[in-house]
């Protein structure tokens, strides 16, 4: 069978050319030009610069204190209860009938959770121990409306904790935890001897969950999981440190200290190391010798423990901190001198604790840099965290 014949379409177009005059009405549809579209064209009108003089100065932060914020706090509140006054009596006298009493009774309450009901705060001794009065009225516990009592030897966390409440600018405030940290951590120590007094430390109690917890945190230590060595890509610069070594180093100074000092003879390795994804777990001798020092620790340690370990994301880092400032059996003779450091002088302190705590971020940060409202946020909160360790488990006793 013969193939059919087939001409190019550049040749049938050729030779329609050559045998018809060229029109724009006789062009073929593969030649002809098509308009997009029928405006105009018009010049761009390009605008002269009209800047005269230098660059203005650039913004100079203004130097802040607390006494400045707290009054900048106060003014703002003021502007917003006015602004709320205004609102509600303009609601008011638009409404022509009145509200029910149960709406009333919740207007009433929310307006009096929005007033603060004390002017002053103080700090006094009763019956042995320290209290935070609210003009009168002392400062309670939220779940047992006990009186919160801070020992004797505690003077400077009495006075944080009016000072914490002294900054509030109304009871509502009072209901959010993040307002009230030391609060918060105070009414944990607080539980923890009461529920020792009724179980008597017992595994099942608060003193048991919160060892057993803090056992799972040894387990998974921030300074006992290293980096693996630098591949062939990943070579530092000459005479540059790995992240490896300098979590060895932090790791190396914590351990040695912990183990000659704390728990003497204990060996404490790392649980993640090299290539490997599964930490390795401790010998059970090391973790009775540890869960057995946590259990005899005093509540304030016990709660001030905790609190370290959660913001620390580790044990040792927050034993550490502990055994520094503590004012109890654990901490006689390291402070002051025991340490290395001069007599009077704290080797190890909040920004030792969480540069220690956060060795791989500030690793990663000083190599990609810092993501705003991220990572100053969340070292700022690290250190507030740890703060508050140092002063509810330090004091004037033993020491």
């Amino acid at each position: 069978m013969k193939p059919p014949a087939r001409i190019a379409l550049r040749s049938a177009i050729r030779q329609q050319l050559q045998c018809t005059h060229t029109t724009p009405s006789t062009l073929p549809l593969a030649t002809r030009h098509r308009q997009i579209h029928t405006t105009p064209t018009a010049p761009a009108t390009v605008s002269s610069i009209h800047g005269t003089g230098p660059p203005p100065e650039p913004p100079q932060p203004a130097a802040d204190s607390a006494i400045s914020r707290l009054e900048r706090r106060r003014k703002q509140a003021e502007l917003l209860e006015k602004a709320q006054a205004i609102r509600q009596s303009e609601a008011s006298s638009a409404s022509k009938s009145s509200p029910p009493a149960s709406a009333s009774k919740k207007a009433r309450d929310s307006a009096a959770l929005k007033k603060r009901f004390w002017k002053h705060v103080h700090v006094r001794e009763v019956d042995g121990a320290w209290e935070v009065h609210l003009d009168a009225r002392p400062l309670r516990r939220a779940n047992t409306k006990e009186i919160v009592r801070v020992p004797l030897t505690k003077p400077l966390l009495a006075s944080a904790l009016a000072v914490e409440w002294d900054m509030l600018l109304s009871a509502q405030q009072a209901t959010r935890q993040h307002l009230i940290p030391l609060t918060s951590l105070v009414c944990r120590a607080l539980d923890i001897a009461d529920d020792d007094a009724a179980t008597g430390g017992a595994e099942d109690g608060v003193r048991g969950g919160i060892a057993k917890m803090l056992m799972r945190y040894l387990d998974t230590d921030s300074l006992l999981c290293w980096a693996p060595p630098p591949g062939e890509h990943d070579m530092p610069a000459e005479g540059a440190e790995t992240l490896r070594d300098r979590q060895r180093r932090a790791t190396e100074e914590v351990v040695g200290f912990l183990t000659s000092r704390v728990w003497p003879g204990l060996s404490i390795e790392p649980v993640l190391d090299g290539e490997s994804i599964f930490p390795r777990s401790h010998p059970e001798v090391t973790r009775q010798i540890i869960r057995g020092w946590i259990m005899g620790l005093s509540p304030w340690e016990l709660a001030g423990l905790e609190r370290g370990a959660l913001a620390g994301k580790g044990l040792l880092g927050a034993v550490r901190l502990l055994v520094e400032w503590s004012e109890g059996f654990v901490g006689a003779g390291v402070g002051d001198g025991a340490s290395g450091a001069a007599p009077g002088e704290k080797r190890f302190g909040v920004e030792e604790a969480a540069r220690l705590a956060s060795i791989e971020v500030d690793w990663q940060t000083g190599r990609w840099g810092e993501v705003e409202d991220t990572h100053d946020v969340e070292k700022e909160d690290l250190r507030r965290q740890l703060g508050s360790v140092v002063l509810l488990v330090s004091g004037t006793g033993g020491r």
